[in-house]
């Protein structure tokens, strides 16, 4: 299957379907590791900030995790820097920020480089009052990253994780089973067309089955692709 992102998945994203990621949303099957240690840090901000890279293939959650580590820290009041690959202004580190968080790092032209790296060593300065945690994400191990030396090693200086995607099998099964929980009942066409047609990682399909639930109990109409699209409509 085609791992390129269909028109109706982008429009769910551009149309804001998907509620903002937390950790609670994260299912962990498989990463319960990872998902622990992130849950303990935003606990405590304050605790020692050994720098933390997760990698892992599309659609393990790499992504949302950072998000919800953000939403978490902010939530506290707490600031962060943040940087994708599709960051267009290039800050300047802030001492004002609680961490530090780098997204799809091998990505990351030359000049994004340059400002992780040094964000990366102005976090980790104790010449800073205190040192901030930084909090990474790629498609594979920090040795394996194309990027420059300095940054790369850096990168995999602290805890490393490895995020392991769900297999269709495993997704199928989990969706099932929340669907059952809810009381929907999700058809075999219904549930070709959510794994098909949106974000095929298991925090984006929750949160689209919980969508789907709120605007079926609204209408008072089962959930089938006519409601999807309804909903999608009204959006």
């Amino acid at each position: 299957m085609s791992n390129c992102s269909p028109p109706m998945q982008q429009m769910a994203l551009d149309i804001g379907l998907a509620p903002v990621p937390t950790l609670q949303s994260f299912v962990p099957l498989g990463n319960e590791a990872a998902l622990a240690h992130l849950q303990l840090w935003t606990a405590n901000p304050l605790r020692s900030p050994v720098p933390t890279c997760l990698w892992g293939d599309s659609g393990s959650g790499k992504t949302h995790l950072l998000r919800a580590v953000r939403q978490a820290l902010q939530a506290q009041g707490g600031r962060v820097g943040w940087l994708d690959a599709s960051t267009q202004s290039l800050d300047e580190f802030d001492d004002g920020w609680d961490a530090v968080l780098l997204d799809d790092c091998q990505r990351f032209d030359i000049e994004q480089q340059a400002v992780a790296f040094n964000w990366f060593v102005n976090a980790q300065s104790p010449a800073h009052g205190r040192a901030r945690w930084v909090l990474a994400a790629a498609d594979r191990p920090p040795a394996d990253l194309p990027l420059r030396e300095d940054l790369r090693t850096r990168l995999g200086w602290g805890h490393v994780f490895q995020l392991h995607a769900l297999g269709e099998a495993e997704r199928r099964s989990v969706l099932r089973r929340a669907a059952d929980e809810r009381g929907v009942f999700l058809s075999d066409e219904v549930m070709d067309y959510m794994l098909t047609r949106f974000a095929r990682d298991l925090a984006s399909l929750m949160q689209l089955l919980q969508q789907l639930d709120a605007y079926a109990l609204r209408t008072q109409r089962a959930v089938t692709i006519p409601l999807i699209k309804s909903m999608l409509d009204g959006a």
